[in-house]
């Protein structure tokens, strides 16, 4: 499974990239607020760090602009995936790119027709929001679930994108299921490698090995 840093902090994303863990970047337009930098600008930057994908999201709403908007980030670099929300105009936008040879993350998914429809699209991702579901006492995880066996069952090319991370847990059931890609916030990726009994043992492997007053070096 693949691994996908989100975050649009050039910092994060260089200390990260660093540890040969993440396979890809995702942004939305928040983080891109919050980051406070130029859109254009750090994507080009984020592209230019990173091997793998990375999506850069329009921010209009109708068909012709979202196309626009779409075909100028595309050309920042050619490992951008546009990325579009699921509405009717955002499949349009999806079919269009994807003829057109971009790949596209379809974001915002909430329910397996929706992820259906992406796939039928074109898209290259669809990126189901399972802490958001998790929230509304909805079951996250089962939604992925349906999309992974409706595009088994047909083939489908797209990859199942799972997005809204809330905890290590939503990782390894992701993995489970056969998910092909996980977007992390950063402090979801360290979670992974630390646990308390690994720390402990570490210090009384290293307690035990002073004790011996020898080197390896």
């Amino acid at each position: 499974m693949k691994i996908f840093l989100d975050s649009a902090d050039i910092g994060e994303i260089t200390a990260l990239c660093d540890t040969g863990f993440v396979d890809g970047i995702t942004t939305n337009p928040s983080l891109i607020a919050k980051s406070g930098y130029n859109i254009l600008e750090t994507i080009a930057e984020i592209c230019s760090l990173v091997d793998g994908p990375v999506s850069a999201e329009v921010t209009a709403t109708d068909f012709k602009t979202m196309l626009t908007e779409g075909q100028k980030l595309a050309a920042i670099a050619p490992n951008v995936t546009v990325k579009v929300p699921l509405t009717r105009d955002g499949l349009m936008t999806c079919r269009a790119l994807s003829d057109a040879g971009t790949d596209v993350n379809v974001t915002l998914c909430f329910t397996a027709g929706q992820a259906l429809l992406a796939a039928k699209a074109g898209a290259k991702f669809i990126s189901p929001f399972v802490g958001r579901l998790d929230d509304i006492g909805r079951d996250g995880m089962g939604l992925i679930e349906e999309i992974c066996s409706i595009y088994a069952n047909y083939d489908y090319d797209t990859e199942v994108l799972v997005a809204s991370v809330r905890s290590t847990q939503h990782v390894v059931d992701a993995a489970l299921m056969g998910a092909d890609v996980v977007t992390l916030p950063p402090k979801i990726l360290t979670a992974l490698y630390h646990h308390p009994l690994t720390d402990s043992g570490l210090d009384a492997f290293l307690k035990d090995w002073k004790a011996t007053g020898q080197s390896i070096l």
